[in-house]
Formats: structure tokens, sequence, C-alpha cells
């Protein structure tokens, strides 16, 4: 059993505990918050007997744990892996793995000089349902566009228009629509297709700096995957692949519960495989398996690096820059 820890007590963190315990690969035995209080309260319903730590570097020194998990805010993602990795443990990092592509080339290269497996969360990959996208492909023939929609109306966005300044639309967080919401879209156009060969983007900016929405066009040799994110409105359109034999639906493609098959002539067909309820357990227990094998992914890592080269570029051509790029 891998002993997990975590940095971050939020309620993502909370499902990927509950997640990693149910793929029977891991076992809860440290945690970190500012407060003691707030990591007992975290740790008692999955380990009381959990270590607690406030300090990072007490931590990351400590023998308590193999693995951890990492939650806290985008702009942290960096430090706190690096730190990780180099005292010998294995880390999944939320995602955006990091605040830019200079960062995140650094933390593979840290991982691989300390032997221990760097790994991004982005359960979206490893989803049953999105595998049957890749299986489905080539039925829809010769690719020429594809569409990419997410776009949900922050909880926060309010408090943004109140005058105050959450973390969600703080450029100091490393925030901001493409590096969330857009996220999403942009890594499943590289787990698919992979990297673009020119990247074209646009956004609109809040006063605090950072992107409210955007859109971006990535140019592939025969096809564009046009990728619609925004942080201040909802969509109800689904992202759709293109092909000379018929088109792919596919609802809300963070969680890919089904994709719909409409081939040219033929009436739409719904493709779904049953998917656990908590679908976080995906993503654990390929992190899992790599500890096991002793050796991170290489698939993952080219994908993670691909995503951040893109929001870096993304980030640059339309103008939002984090502290970390200074």
């Amino acid at each position: 059993m891998l002993r997990l820890a975590i940095i971050g007590t939020n309620w993502i963190t909370e499902r990927f505990v509950q997640a990693a315990i149910e793929v029977n690969e891991f076992e809860l035995t440290a945690v970190y918050s500012r407060t003691e209080a707030r990591a007992s309260e975290f740790a008692s319903p999955f380990n009381a007997q959990a270590q607690y730590f406030t300090d990072l570097q007490a931590m990351a020194e400590s023998d308590v744990f193999d693995a951890v998990y990492i939650a806290s805010p985008n702009a942290l993602h960096y430090e706190q892996s690096v730190l990780m990795l180099e005292n010998g443990k294995h880390v999944i990092c939320e995602k955006p793995i990091a605040s830019n592509i200079t960062q995140a080339e650094h933390m593979y290269q840290v991982a691989e000089q300390n032997g221990v497996v760097l790994f991004e969360a982005f359960k979206t990959e490893y989803l049953p349902n999105f595998q049957l996208i890749n299986q489905n492909l080539d039925k829809l023939g010769k690719l020429h566009k594809v569409f990419i929609n997410y776009c949900q109306y922050s909880s926060r966005y309010q408090r943004y228009l109140d005058g105050e300044n959450p973390n969600t639309f703080n450029p100091a967080f490393s925030n901001g629509s493409i590096m969330d919401i857009g996220f999403y879209c942009v890594s499943s156009a590289v787990a698919l297709f992979g990297e673009p060969e020119t990247i074209k983007a646009s956004a609109h900016l809040l006063d605090s700096g950072v992107d409210a929405h955007g859109t971006v066009i990535l140019n592939y040799k025969e096809h564009d995957v046009v990728i619609s994110h925004s942080k201040v409105s909802d969509s109800n359109i689904p992202s759709e692949i293109q092909g000379e034999a018929g088109s792919m639906i596919i609802e809300h493609i963070s969680e890919c519960d089904h994709i719909v098959l409409k081939l040219r002539g033929e009436d739409a067909v719904t493709l779904t495989v049953p998917q656990v309820e908590n679908t976080m357990t995906y993503e654990a227990s390929i992190f899992a398996e790599q500890i096991k094998q002793g050796k991170l992914c290489e698939k993952a890592k080219a994908r993670a690096l691909g995503v951040s080269r893109i929001s870096t570029e993304v980030r640059k051509q339309v103008g939002v820059v984090f502290p970390a790029d200074k």
C-alpha cells in the first residue's frame, strides 16, 4: 500500500483521497494545512492517525509518506512540487502542472534526476468514455474541423464584480480562464491530436489582468481545432469533431460520459461505457501504476508539456502575465 500525503485541504482534495482509497492502492498518512486543526479535521474521515504538518520543508523531509497529491493554488504548484521531488517523493499535481512551460520543463527534469514520478492530474484523458473518442475517430474519415467548448459561469465571479479579488481572477495565483476552464479544452485537444503547428489566440481581459473568456485556434496539418472557453458565461453547446464521413458530438468534454456518432446517411448512435461515480479514480490508478513500475508515463509527460507550451503561448498572445513569468 502506497502512503499518500496531501497538500491543500479543499473539496477536490477530498475527492482525490476518496478515489485513491477506492482503488486500493493508497492510504492517507500525512496532511499539510496552514493549521493543525484544519489538517486534523480533513484527515479524520480517512485516517485519524495521519501525521499533520504546517511546515512544508519538514513535511518534505519526513519519511511518513511515499507520494503526495498537490492541490494548492496554481502559482504554488511549481515550488511545492520541486520541493517534494527533490526529497524523493512521487508527485501528482493538479492541473495545470505549472504557471508556464519553463517551470513545467524544470519540474520534469527534477523528477528524472531524483528517480521519482511526476504526474499531472488531468482526469479526462483516462476516462473510459474519452477512450471511445480515440477508438471511433477513424470512422469519421479525414478530419477537417474540431470545436471544443467549455464555458461555465464562475461561482466567484460575483465576488470579483463586487470589488473583491478572489484567487480565480487574480494573476498572482496564475489563474484565469485558459488556466482553468480552458485547460480542459487545450488538454483534450493535445491528448487527441498532439501539439499543433500554429496557435492563434484572442481573449477578453478583466481589469485584474487575467482572461475572463477567449478563443484559441490550433492549426494541424489538415484540420483546425477551435477552442471556446469562458469563466463568465455558461454554454450548453457540445463539442464536435467533424470528418468527411460524419461527425462526433461530445457533451461536457471534461466529464465525457458519452459520445454521439453521426455518420453521413445513418442515424445518430450514442456510445457509452460504464464509469465509476468518482471519476478521479482513473487518474489515481494510473499514478499508482507509474510508481509501482518505477517510471513516469512518457505519454502523460508529453501531453502535460504540450499543454503548458500552448497555454504559455496563448497568454503571451493575449497579454496575460503572471509573476512567475518575470
